[in-house]
């Protein structure tokens, strides 16, 4: 069972745009999370990354995708978000062959909805950057679990255990 969290945050009903590759092109389509689970009948895993082709979100994007088929089996998918371009999300998806599909967040909206932009620390320097978060959305659109600040490395399977213990 997955924990319950105390955040209350609902799913957005404002566009966002999701990049994905099918049959061999890349295809962007604008549609709010929301709209989303309500015609898939399915949850939805969203996490936050920094930034594309990155060590750690590179592990991170991988490491979905192997378990992608684990995650669908369990009623869920996933999309991962970040501020790069549309061109940036192709880029990376094709080059790690990524089975998820990316939103494009440049303007921030999705961020700021997740509260995810906070200060960090970086060299001596104070910087707003994005904090890796996931968020766990029941198919009915209910937050059941939420994690910031989590570490990329192994994440998927300690999701995958937390959703099937």
């Amino acid at each position: 069972m997955v924990k319950p969290t105390d955040e209350v945050i609902n799913l957005p009903n404002f566009p966002v745009t999701i990049v994905r590759e099918l049959d061999g092109n890349f295809i962007h389509d604008n549609i709010s999370l929301k709209e989303l689970v309500e015609h898939t009948d399915k949850g939805l895993i969203l996490y936050f990354y920094p930034k594309d082709d990155t060590p750690g979100c590179t592990v991170q994007a991988t490491e979905f995708t192997e378990h992608f088929n684990d995650f669908d089996e369990l009623g869920y998918d996933i999309i991962g978000v970040s501020r790069d371009s549309i061109e940036s999300h192709k880029k990376f998806i094709e080059k790690y062959d990524l089975q998820i599909p990316l939103i494009s967040d440049s303007d921030e909206q999705l961020c700021q909805h997740f509260e995810v932009i906070k200060e960090k620390n970086m060299y001596g320097k104070t910087t707003l950057g994005l904090v890796r978060s996931a968020f766990v959305f029941n198919k009915e659109g209910k937050l059941t679990h939420a994690q910031r600040n989590l570490r990329a490395k192994g994440y998927t399977e300690r999701l995958l255990n937390t959703l099937t213990s």
